[in-house]
């Protein structure tokens, strides 16, 4: 049997091992911006959450408990404006990134039909394509979000289309206006719209809108679906708890396969998942840590030469000295400062690099330092 790999791009993280391990040996140690794992402690409430549902020997339901369905359309309506939201409109996923490579294939999708994602992107929507079979095709966001029907876009054959924002690794936000011309555009083809919303809570220079307010969707959320995750807003990366909102005829398809499949959050998960969506404390103390960083990072970086492109949401600084990224990432590496070569999420991304800013306060401040040093 050919192995279903074969199908898949070569893993772009390899590549980086030999300038991380440059950066390691910096007397001071490494400084990992690569990454955007958080590294920041799971607030008491959500363990507290985790530890009382931890005597749960029974399987859990691929929808969840009666409590998670009320906290996820509850934050739905609350955080993300959107309006008479059911336990029809959501459902618990294992994670964001399993949902995202799974999906055309939990679709139906296959040869012949195309899933669309932006030229600058996460990898794992065009993973997620070639896993089904079916043709990946990249299209420029800003031109497509100017004029969906203008763009170098063709609807034939078209039955995902992927949006991303706040953007990964951009940080760019799709402003309202853009949104509502793209979901016209998409349901006037019949394009299924999945608009990955994950760093939602994370605008810094932009206010971003989800796909789900009713500006956007019109009231109806036929053919949109937002994807969104906990683990940036309250570092769950460990957890992998993560959902998705929006038509309730394409979730109770995908609830019905992922029956199948048994992919089901964990319970312990499901309790914490309840008591993370229900405070917002936790988000502010996050949010202010990561603006400390960002500010911190943003200046450095300019001090040392570097054009901040876009950036104005997200957990990353889209940077460029206008070479190629990995001379970029070399330079960067003799400082032990670790980064991400912006060609892992496209050619267009060649001469940038992506530096995340979830680093711990202290290693942050010696990025700054070694930054400040030296150009």
């Amino acid at each position: 049997m050919p192995a279903v790999s074969s199908r898949l791009p070569a893993f772009p993280w390899d590549k980086l091992e030999p300038y991380k391990a440059t950066a390691a040996a910096h007397p001071d140690g490494i400084v990992d911006l690569s990454v955007g794992t958080p590294v920041d402690p799971v607030p008491e409430l959500i363990q507290k959450a985790l530890v009382a549902a931890a005597d749960s020997p029974g399987y859990p339901t691929v929808w969840g408990t009666a409590e998670l369905r009320n906290a996820l359309a509850g934050w739905v309506e609350r955080r993300l404006g959107a309006v008479d939201v059911a336990h029809t409109n959501v459902l618990p996923v294992v994670g964001s990134k399993e949902l995202v490579a799974w999906l055309p294939t939990q679709l139906g999708l296959g040869p012949g039909d195309k899933v669309a994602y932006p030229r600058l992107a996460y990898p794992t929507y065009e993973v997620g394509a070639r896993l089904a079979r079916a043709e990946a095709v990249a299209y420029d966001t800003e031109t497509f979000a100017a004029d969906p029907a203008g763009a170098d876009l063709d609807p034939s054959g078209l039955k995902l289309l992927w949006l991303n924002s706040p953007s990964n690794p951009t940080g760019g936000v799709l402003a309202k206006d853009e949104l509502i011309r793209i979901v016209a555009w998409a349901r006037e083809h019949g394009v299924l719209v999945f608009s990955d919303e994950c760093y939602v809570e994370l605008g810094w220079e932009a206010e971003p809108v989800s796909v789900l307010h009713p500006d956007v969707c019109g009231g109806t959320y036929e053919g949109v679906v937002a994807v969104h995750s906990l683990s940036k807003r309250s570092n769950l990366a460990g957890y992998r708890a993560a959902f998705v909102a929006g038509d309730e005829a394409v979730l109770g398809e995908l609830l019905q396969l992922r029956k199948h499949g048994g992919m089901m959050t964990p319970a312990p998960v499901q309790a914490a998942t309840v008591a993370a969506l229900g405070d917002d404390t936790h988000v502010t103390e996050q949010r202010a840590r990561y603006a400390a960083r960002r500010a911190a990072l943003r200046t450095a970086l300019e001090g040392h030469g570097f054009r901040i492109e876009h950036s104005e949401a997200s957990l990353y600084l889209w940077a460029t000295r206008d070479e190629p990224c990995w001379e970029t990432v070399a330079h960067l590496a003799e400082l032990g400062i670790l980064v991400a070569p912006g060609d892992f999420y496209g050619t267009a991304g060649e001469s940038f690099v992506r530096v995340a800013f979830t680093a711990t306060d202290e290693r942050v401040e010696a990025a700054v330092k070694r930054l400040g040093r030296r150009r």
